[in-house]
């Protein structure tokens, strides 16, 4: 829009003033005399009130040349003034960023040349004018906290990627993100700034110092003795680092902390402010002043009470008032120094918005008195200087200012015609106006106020075994008690003041939902919906593009403003039409398929939407009566192939388009000024870099936005027989909708909006609690070491109550802070908005699955938003207020659990990503009680397809997540299975105890029954299952021990050397996964024991011998002499902190108890005699599970010790440790037992267990016995060519091949080729040797 001056072509409304002689009583109402008596009120002469019977008469005729002379007056002892040239500053006015020679690295500048954002390592640009003598100041909107050195530097100065302001020696900078200045060299200095604060620069070049101030209040000086004199002159200079964003103040408005005796960079239009300050005044007179025509005298009255009632009189006089006044109001600085505190001082007496109702009228004269032109000028610039304020205002216990702002914010949208005319064209497009819906953090508690508001402080000091805070701990000190309760006031006090700016903050969204508004054309609640739409559009497909996107603490605060004020929308809809309430709002799945809204590129269920398009055409037919036209299919598969096309030209260089401003960008990028940020600006001599797609925004894209913007109330809401956004209703949904469409829509939004960066950001928050209960741990400790310490070391004590200093004070600090957080993001209103989020996604997934097929058409964040949303109540607000407390939580828990149940292997669901997320959200939901008795409440036939669904064969699928829900399953039942965490890391501190796997054992009986049933009643499944996971268990523990041998190797050489860390983890994962595979075996076992011990079932003794043999292995590589495993256990290196005897052992052993000892009589002889039988079985890898291994086993597990140098060190090459190696004795238990024994672990395993193990070694000790004694020997030839370990015993059809029967049946389960020829097997019969006579 341009700006009134500059020749502009646009002409003025000719308001024709009418003379005496054209019309002898133009007025119509008021006499000569009382005209001229308003007049000379209205517009005072410089002399002062003259005698009225001096004073020459003043009618409209006159009234023009009157006002300009009253006006030149001033402006001639301005100009006088003004005329005279500032010495000491060099450059053009206006000052701005200098974008074509002074900068270095890639930066993206503002369309106002005052606002900028780095995109490389550190980038520096310096003003376009400079200073050698005199005091100048400028000031610095912060608008991220990040790495930034702002400061002032000479001509000479030469930056690059690495060196910015402050690291030459002609150049000064302060550093608030390390709280530093820079000048060469760098010292401590300042104070750390945060987004929102205002950073001022000064300088004094007469006595040669710069000092900094931080939000007005100064921070020492910084720099005295500074380089001057002859060919020495300072630019104002920025270095930022990548994303880093900030917006310079150099005069273009009012400096926000003006300091006395300097002077801003840019000359402050003083002759203008003088004009517009008297023309305000005579406008003052107009709002003040009645005409009492009947007693034909003037009235003083109230302005505030003033109306536009259509007075001749009054509105001729304002004509001239606004002719001079309008274009004034396209000025920057003018419109923030005059305008808008005159609004602020309407609002200034308090009481609600509306009872305000002047700046309404004065809105409504503006639209009728000035150009459009103008008047969308002076909105924008009034918009945009309020929002600067807004976000740049310091904190103060009140919110004074920020509440000042917003009231006068929701008073300009009051105004329909305003409001349509800012959602159309300012608040989306030009403004990041979400900022409006943000309150932000304070980083300094201090200056802040929250030490006055919350005295005194309050933080956990009770602690359980885990390290959890005790909820209400039982011996609190009365002392305790009084502090957390006056702590607790404080928050509230806190809370109560942070909920009127949020009060506010959702009356604008409430008007900007208006619907009711259409007098001036659209309702306001259709522009917002395309408005919102396109930025959702922004955020969601520039996700590789940092600038564009909307920082996720704005869109946390949006969020909740926008739940609180549709909500209120919806249920204000309901009570006019008897449609449901927003507690059981949900989305319809025909808003996912129907094509009504626009879900850019985001994943559905079933995958890609043209194929789904392709795919479900006839079901879109028969369910939903949508016909899809077949040049859409193709268009979309064509588009599908031009991709390529479109990332080749996307690689093209665009340097001179860039330069030009024609760099497509989205609408608000992170720019502080809030402008369009259009200029990118790059050293790089070639092309400036290579850009995602996003930026040069391919043609499709800009087809489907006109699409959203153009949409109109009727193709959203429909009309008769047009169901708007609603169109292809299956049958399962009703009739009549539910709420407004739009409504639904922005629902929609809502929870895509959760999605994109909401979560991650309620998750990055609640490290400050973290630290709260970190502090609290360490100040505890260091309390209890001074009670301990001996009198004698005064040295030591002193340290210590030094520590105990610091960590109060860093308590009282977080505490305070924290209790903002709590208040403003963890609060219980909070709360109930994510949970009634969690609810509209189960309730939209239901309705979506109850569509059959037409399930795929759903966005895949649906699901995503439910899972994370019931993780973040679960984690992240739950010390402070509870889950239980919320409405109808059981059910909603049921719910969640039915749907996880369901869709972790639906066949409609196509993304590996969602499978993944649905399988680790169950399988996080089975490791808490009250998670696990929901999913035993969902309906029985729901409950057995789940677990037929875990008992899938594990090949050609992530099967190490369905078999850890299986070992949860199990958990607590099996044999000295009733653990938390293992014996030999209960004296380490867990890194987080809400971990899913650091849960207390909680099995589910019901389940394990369901699967019990299921493997004895579908044999073919149980074979594959069980065969599948015997594989699964061959693979993970072959794997475990070559990774441990190569560790081993790696130990004995005699240099350093490195193992890698990820090495390690892989090898603990192996561990971990043999450990939960023997679990499930253990389980199988135990609760069908005949799929392995009645071998009437096909395949039953093969699976016994698997098992046998794979126990086998695994005991005697564990127990060994000489054994590898004892010796990489003693390195105790990081990473395989889980690797030890006991939770492998342990697990084997409740295997071969179960079938030894706990079985019937035919089970437990077919059992022996196959176990017995394996080659690999050794007696004494069962004895040494009671520590009865012998001398030679216990010398071989305390023998090799490793010599000292040749630790391996575990990490990468810059930052390797080498772990200490403890001495190879002491495992578990205590110290001088030489090896593993159950004996030592009475608090793990129960005497009925040990008993049970002393059955077992006495049964094979003696089974083994008569087995030796009744063996014949076998020669070579009539052992299996493939094991050597049976006598052959099966011969093969039609090749006649010969193997042992264990042999073939384990091959033939996976193949069935011939092991020698290759041949397909038919048959497989008995063999015997024949006798030789």
């Amino acid at each position: 829009m341009s700006s009134k001056g500059g020749g502009t072509a646009l002409t003025r409304r000719n308001y024709r003033l009418a003379s005496d002689t054209d019309k002898p009583r133009a007025t119509g109402i008021v006499n000569e005399k009382l005209l001229s008596d308003y007049l000379h009120h209205v517009f005072p002469s410089r002399q002062g009130p003259a005698l009225a019977s001096l004073r020459k008469p003043l009618g409209f005729q006159d009234l023009g040349a009157h006002l300009e002379r009253l006006l030149s007056e001033g402006d001639a002892a301005e100009d006088s003034r003004a005329d005279q040239p500032v010495e000491g500053r060099l450059g053009p006015q206006p000052v701005v960023l200098d974008h074509t020679s002074g900068f270095e690295g890639l930066l993206f500048v503002d369309d106002d040349l005052l606002g900028v954002i780095g995109h490389s390592n550190f980038s520096s640009i310096r003003a376009t004018t400079c200073v050698y003598k005199g005091k100048w100041a400028y000031e610095v909107l912060i608008s991220s906290q990040g790495l930034m050195q702002i400061g002032w530097c000479t001509l000479n100065c030469r930056f690059n990627q690495e060196e910015g302001v402050g690291d030459t020696p002609d150049s000064y900078a302060y550093d608030g993100n390390r709280v530093r200045k820079w000048n060469v060299t760098t010292t401590n200095y300042g104070k750390s700034w945060a987004a929102g604060d205002i950073v001022s620069c000064l300088i004094d070049l007469d006595e040669g110092t710069i000092t900094f101030c931080l939000n007005g209040q100064s921070l020492g000086m910084a720099f005295t003795n500074i380089k001057m004199g002859p060919g020495v002159a300072y630019f104002p200079a920025i270095s930022l680092s990548f994303k880093e964003s900030v917006a310079f103040n150099f005069g273009s408005r009012p400096l926000r902390y003006p300091v006395d005796g300097y002077l801003p960079l840019q000359n402050p239009p003083t002759a203008d402010l003088l004009k517009a300050q008297q023309l305000l005044g005579y406008m003052k007179n107009v709002l003040s002043t009645t005409i009492d025509t009947q007693e034909e005298r003037l009235l003083e009255k109230d302005c505030s009470v003033w109306r536009l009632h259509g007075e001749p009189t009054v509105l001729v006089t304002l004509a001239h008032i606004f002719n001079h006044f309008a274009p004034l109001m396209c000025k920057v600085y003018l419109v923030e120094d005059v305008l808008m505190n005159f609004l602020l001082g309407i609002l200034e007496g308090g009481g609600s918005v509306d009872e305000h109702p002047l700046i309404q009228q004065l809105l409504d004269l503006f639209w009728l008195l000035m150009e459009d032109y103008e008047v969308s000028e002076c909105l924008k610039q009034l918009m945009m200087s309020l929002l600067r304020a807004y976000r740049f205002s310091p904190i103060i216990p009140d919110l004074g200012f920020q509440i000042h702002y917003l009231r006068l914010t929701t008073a300009i949208l009051h105004h329909e015609k305003s409001r349509k005319y800012l959602l159309n064209n300012v608040l989306f497009d030009v403004l990041r106006s979400v900022v409006f819906f943000y309150i932000k953090t304070p980083l300094r508690v201090k200056e802040a106020g929250l030490e006055e508001l919350i005295p005194t402080t309050w933080w956990p000091t009770h602690f359980d075994k885990e390290g959890k805070d005790e909820r209400e701990p039982k011996d609190e000190s009365a002392d305790e008690r009084l502090r957390r309760r006056a702590y607790e006031r404080g928050c509230l006090r806190l809370k109560k003041r942070i909920e009127v700016v949020e009060e506010l903050q959702v009356q604008i969204l409430k008007l900007l939902l208006n619907n009711k508004d259409k007098t001036t054309g659209e309702a306001s609640r259709y522009i917002f919906l395309n408005k919102f739409r396109k930025f959702l559009q922004e955020n969601a497909s520039n996700r590789g593009h940092p600038t564009a996107l909307c920082p996720p603490e704005y869109m946390v605060c949006f969020l909740h403003r926008l739940i609180t004020a549709v909500r209120a929308s919806w249920d204000d809809g309901k009570k006019r039409e008897s449609s449901t309430g927003s507690d059981e709002a949900y989305v319809p799945p025909q808003l996912f398929y129907n094509g009504k809204v626009d879900y850019f590129d985001l994943q559905r269920l079933g995958g890609l939407l043209s194929h789904l398009k392709k795919t479900l055409k006839d079901d879109l037919a028969s369910k939903a009566n949508i016909i899809i036209d077949p040049a859409e299919i193709m268009a979309t598969s064509m588009d599908d192939l031009d991709e390529d096309e479109e990332s080749g030209a996307a690689q093209r260089p665009f340097g001179a388009a860039a330069m030009g401003g024609a760099l497509a960008r989205p609408s608000w990028l992170s720019s502080p000024t809030l402008g369009r940020a259009n200029r990118f600006l790059s050293t790089a001599a070639v092309s400036l870099m290579t850009p995602r797609r996003p930026l040069t925004q391919p043609e499709k894209v800009k087809v489907r936005t006109l699409a959203v913007e153009q949409r109109t109330e009727e193709d959203i809401e429909g009309s008769h027989g047009n169901d708007g956004l609603l169109l292809g209703r299956p049958l399962e949904e009703p009739e009549q909708p539910i709420t407004d469409k739009s409504l639904l829509e922005i629902v929609d939004g809502i929870v895509m909006m959760y999605n994109l960066s909401v979560h991650q950001q309620l998750g990055k928050m609640v490290v400050v609690s973290d630290d709260v209960h970190e502090y609290a741990v360490a100040l505890k400790d260091t309390e209890e070491k001074i009670a301990r310490c001996p009198a004698r070391r005064a040295d030591i004590l002193e340290e210590l109550q030094k520590s105990q200093k610091v960590f109060a004070e860093k308590l009282n600090h977080l505490c305070r802070r924290l209790a903002w957080i709590n208040a403003t993001i963890y609060s219980k209103e909070k709360m109930l908005d994510v949970y009634w989020l969690l609810c509209v996604c189960i309730r939209t997934i239901e309705h979506a699955d109850s569509t059959g097929s037409l399930f795929a058409f759903a966005p895949e964040f649906y699901l995503n938003v439910a899972m994370n949303a019931y993780s973040a109540l679960k984690n992240y607000f739950s010390p402070a207020n509870s889950m239980d407390e919320l409405p109808g939580y059981e059910d909603t828990l049921t719910q969640l659990a039915a749907i996880l149940a369901k869709h972790f292997a639906d066949p409609r669901i196509v993304g590996t990503d969602i499978k993944d997320s649905l399988m680790q959200a169950l399988a996080s939901y089975v490791c808490y009680p009250q998670s696990l008795r929901a999913v035993e409440r969902i309906p029985e036939d729901q409950r057995v397809a789940m677990m037929r669904n875990l008992l899938a064969p594990y090949e050609q699928r992530p099967w190490a997540q369905t078999n850890w829900i299986l070992v949860r399953l199990w958990r607590g039942c099996g044999f000295g299975y009733r653990y938390t965490r293992l014996p030999h890391l209960l004296k380490t501190k867990p890194e987080d105890a809400n971990l899913p796997s650091l849960q207390k054992p909680c099995p589910s009986l019901l389940l394990q029954r369901h699967m019990a049933e299921l493997l004895r009643t579908d044999k073919d499944m149980a074979a594959s299952f069980l065969n599948s996971v015997l594989n699964q268990l061959n693979w993970a523990f072959s794997e475990f021990i070559g990774m441990i041998q190569e560790i081993q190797q790696a130990a004995e050489r005699p240099e350093r050397n490195f193992v890698d860390t990820r090495q390690l983890k892989v090898c603990a994962t192996c561990f971990d996964l043999s450990v939960s595979l023997l679990r499930v075996l253990e389980m199988t076992v135990t609760l069908v024991p005949e799929i392995f011990l009645d071998w009437s079932r096909p395949s039953a003794e093969l699976l016994l011998r698997r098992l046998a043999q794979l126990l086998n292995q695994v005991l005697n590589r564990v127990t060994a002499e000489k054994n590898l495993f004892d010796r990489v256990v003693n390195l105790r290196l990081p990473g395989l902190e889980s690797v030890d005897h006991y939770p492998i052992l342990v697990a084997v052993t409740g295997i071969l108890v179960r079938i030894l000892v706990d079985g019937d009589r035919q089970g437990v002889s077919r059992a022996a005699s196959v176990l017995l039988s394996d080659p690999c079985f050794q007696l004494h890898s069962i004895q040494h599970l009671l520590g009865e291994g012998g001398d030679s086993s216990s010398t071989a597990t305390a023998a090799a010790p490793v010599a000292p140098a040749a630790r391996p060190v575990v990490g990468t090459l810059g930052s390797a440790v080498a772990p200490a190696i403890p001495s190879a004795t002491g495992n578990a238990g205590s110290t001088d037992r030489k090896h593993f024994s159950l004996h030592a672990y009475t608090d793990y395993i129960s005497e009925e267990e040990k008993q049970k193990v002393e059955l077992m070694l006495t049964f094979l000790t003696e089974e083994s016995k008569q087995a030796a004694a009744s063996t014949a020997p076998t020669s070579e030839e009539d052992l299996c060519p493939i094991c050597y370990a049976h006598s052959i015993s099966a011969i093969f059809k039609p090749c006649s091949h010969k193997s042992c029967k264990a042999c073939i049946n384990q091959h033939l389960m996976n193949n069935k080729d011939c092991f020698f020829c290759k041949a397909t097997i038919t048959g497989v019969e008995d063999y015997s040797k024949p006798t030789t006579s």
